[in-house]
């Protein structure tokens, strides 16, 4: 099983990926691991989309089943591959930028308002995921997605609106449990 989850940034892709990877023993990949070259602080330094891609496609390669989280969009062959299933997660905007405040207090602690470089960072993230979901954000946004989704040739489950962990990964479970029964038939 090919499983690609994706949302805006703080939607939940990870924590999500990360739960469903233990539950079904598959590997989880975040697409942040590629796209970004490890840095102090994290999130700096983008990979150029020729290494991303490479080091991707490699580490799907070496696996028969997986679970991908977050975006793919616009990475080319690896945006086509051939997931058995995708899974959109939306939630609405307030309370997902709420999280995300929290979730970046949580990591870096007072450092994103005290540290005038840091605090730049942390502003530019804010407003770039903030756009998300009027689509004044170039390239990831609700639009982009959403007209992504119409390519997609796997099944795709949308989970939008505010669900917990647990109720998102029984909607997953139950349909992947669908899929399998369809495709012994």
């Amino acid at each position: 099983m090919k499983i690609h989850i994706f949302g805006a940034s703080g939607s939940g892709v990870t924590t999500l990926g990360q739960i469903l990877s233990k539950q079904l023993a598959l590997p989880y990949f975040d697409s942040d691991d590629f796209f970004w070259t490890k840095t102090e602080p994290p999130y700096l330094i983008k990979r150029e989309p020729e290494v991303r891609n490479q080091l991707l496609k490699s580490q799907l390669e070496s696996h028969d089943n997986w679970i991908l989280g977050g975006s793919v969009l616009k990475w080319g062959e690896i945006e086509l591959s051939p997931f058995d299933l995708a899974v959109f997660l939306y939630i609405p905007h307030e309370i997902r930028m709420e999280r995300l405040k929290n979730r970046e207090f949580g990591r870096y602690g007072s450092v994103i308002y005290e540290d005038k470089e840091r605090n730049k960072q942390y502003t530019a993230f804010i407003e770039w995921a903030s756009g998300y979901d009027d689509n004044s954000t170039d390239g990831r946004n609700l639009a982009a997605h959403e007209s992504w989704i119409q390519t997609l040739s796997c099944p795709l489950l949308e989970l939008r609106g505010d669900f917990s962990v647990a109720e998102r990964v029984n909607v997953i479970l139950t349909k992947l449990e669908e899929l399998n029964d369809k495709a012994t038939y």
